[in-house]
């Protein structure tokens, strides 16, 4: 069901086409989703986190300081 006043395009009465028939949660891994958006869920986030530890040691600003 959505929430939030929007709804996956792949989401078919509760369940996910593109993720092998899952029940859809989105931001589940192999969401399209995933890795693009925050969720409230930090389990969900690992992707994006680390999409964001990459683009920050390529610009060269990560692990000067210790920090990313």
């Amino acid at each position: 069901m959505a929430s939030g006043g929007w709804g996956c395009p792949h989401e078919v009465n509760n369940t996910c086409n593109k993720v092998a028939g899952r029940p859809c949660d989105p931001g589940m891994k192999g969401c399209e989703l995933a890795g693009r958006y925050t969720f409230f869920s930090e389990d969900k986030n690992t992707r994006l986190r680390q999409k964001q530890a990459q683009r920050a040691a390529a610009e060269g600003t990560s692990g000067k300081d210790g920090t990313a």
